[in-house]
């Protein structure tokens, strides 16, 4: 996929959740102070603090399409993971702050929501769900961390509007009946959503931390590379081969053994026909070759290369 169009597909969805977030938490505000409910009112919160996650998504992207420079050879593909980070940090933060609330809530007298509380919940877990769908579906096909950790971000709006659902509907059913105790459910509830986001949020920022640390791929995920490189003839054998991913892209570092009686110019040409063919991969970067002379008493130490005298 060209890069131009990757990125405006991946800005285009965190605009739409800058947009969406902003509506639900607006109306989840506003129906959750009328309808008197501390777990819709915990929702609304966790709504709004998604407006600055996709905002960091937004941030992030944007700054990930710029160009290689002097000071970052390698790109800046690694600003999508970074914005993932700051979106998991925010999911902790809005956490803590929303089970603080309902904590607290649960020493206060309360009364029951009301039932239009339901309905704002009923809608809220409807767009969100379309949203983790829309998002998880286009992070996958453009290989993008930050978008993948925004949809967990929304299916996390989804879960907590669930379990603001069950306490809003227990509360209600218990003002009905006349158990009082029951009224608590709604603030249980919001509790429990805070538990949700910050499980999800720490799951997401490890993975999120792991890409960010320079990780080389595994050999089972860097086996079509290498076989691209073991089908060139003049390729005698392959040394090294660490592919590096940078957010949505990948960088190869690669040690290749040559004929060793051929001329410098030639293991330049072998060098970059192995680089081309791999840069044909959509997800490749870049590729670095390193050129061995090939010996079959070769022996390895410390991954570099020496020969038998």
């Amino acid at each position: 996929m060209d890069h131009n169009n990757r990125f405006k597909q991946a800005e285009s969805a965190a605009i739409l959740g800058m947009a969406g977030n902003a509506v639900l938490a607006i109306i989840k505000w506003i129906i959750g102070v009328n309808a008197n409910s501390k777990a819709l009112i915990a929702d609304a919160v966790h709504s709004a603090s998604d407006i600055s996650g996709s905002l960091a998504v937004f941030i992030g992207l944007r700054a990930s399409r710029q160009p290689p420079d002097e000071d970052h050879p390698y790109g800046h593909g690694k600003a999508e993971s970074i914005a993932a980070i700051i979106v998991a940090v925010l999911m902790v933060m809005i956490g803590f702050e929303v089970g603080k609330a309902s904590f607290e809530a649960l020493f206060e007298p309360l009364q029951a929501p009301k039932g239009i509380a339901i309905v704002a919940v009923v809608i809220s877990i409807i767009v969100k769900e379309a949203m983790f769908r829309y998002n998880y579906n286009l992070g996958k096909r453009l290989n993008s961390d930050a978008l993948i950790v925004n949809a967990y971000d929304h299916r996390s709006d989804v879960y907590s509007s669930i379990a603001a659902l069950i306490g809003i509907c227990a509360a209600i059913v218990g003002g009905w009946l006349g158990f009082d105790w029951l009224v608590y459910a709604d603030p249980v509830a919001g509790f429990f959503v805070a538990l949700l986001i910050i499980k999800m949020a720490w799951t997401l920022g490890r993975e999120s931390i792991h890409n960010t640390l320079d990780h080389v791929l595994h050999e089972e995920d860097t086996q079509e590379f290498r076989n691209i490189v073991e089908n060139i003839p003049e390729v005698k054998k392959i040394d090294v081969l660490h592919a590096r991913e940078h957010g949505h892209y990948v960088i190869i570092d690669l040690k290749i053994s040559v004929d060793p009686v051929i001329t410098v110019e030639e293991g330049h040409r072998i060098g970059k026909k192995v680089k081309e063919r791999l840069m044909k991969m959509g997800n490749v970067h870049n590729v670095f070759v390193h050129i061995n002379p090939y010996n079959s008493e070769k022996i390895k130490i410390d991954d570099e290369i020496f020969i038998e005298s």
